[in-house]
């Protein structure tokens, strides 16, 4: 969703604002999303400006976080929750489920990419491993009352996932995916 300047922009305050009682240096948030140190220092003297952060100094660290007074921080969060945070919440909420890889498929993975469409109306959720049942549905059930639309989840096995012989597998395998963890062969796929 162009609702932004930029992804980059777009990831720090979907982070910071999923998580308004974290604090982060500029150094962590830099690390966390692969994003150079100079745009981190500069998104957040933007959202300092602006009162969408607050900000407090340990010796020479920045230590920046959500400010849920800012009358924008309610709004804002839902917003970038359903068009930038589904990855973020799918990674908190499936990050004890057992699996060589997880990842988000589909639509939602379309348009984080960059694939013009229409908008998202759920989350596709892919499990490759062979992890508890009932754990997967709790997470998917945490995450969907998170990101406020469906969570659905697609289990495969790993010779399911490296064999690609049937069409889910291959036609998941061709459209953008965004890895939570793994892949599970080790590859960038």
């Amino acid at each position: 969703m162009p609702i932004l300047r930029s992804q980059q922009q777009a990831e720090l305050l979907t982070l910071l604002l999923l998580h308004p009682a974290t604090e982060y240096s500029l150094t962590e948030l830099s690390e966390k999303l692969n994003v150079p140190l100079t745009t981190v220092q500069r998104e957040v003297n933007r959202f300092l400006e602006v009162g969408l952060i607050t900000e407090r100094r340990a010796g020479r660290t920045r230590e920046v976080s959500a400010n849920p007074k800012s009358r924008y921080a309610r709004p804002l969060t839902e917003l970038l929750t359903l068009a930038f945070g589904p990855h973020i919440v799918i990674a908190e909420e499936f990050s004890d489920i057992q699996a060589t890889g997880v990842a988000i498929y589909g639509s939602w993975a379309a348009r984080y990419n960059g694939v013009p469409g229409p908008a998202p109306a759920d989350v596709d959720v892919l499990i490759v491993g062979d992890p508890s049942r009932p754990d997967i549905y709790d997470a998917a059930d945490r995450a969907e009352q998170r990101v406020g639309f469906p969570v659905n989840v697609t289990v495969s096995s790993p010779g399911r996932w490296a064999g690609a012989s049937d069409a889910l597998i291959q036609q998941i395998q061709s459209a953008p995916l965004i890895w939570i963890t793994g892949p599970p062969d080790g590859s960038e796929a």
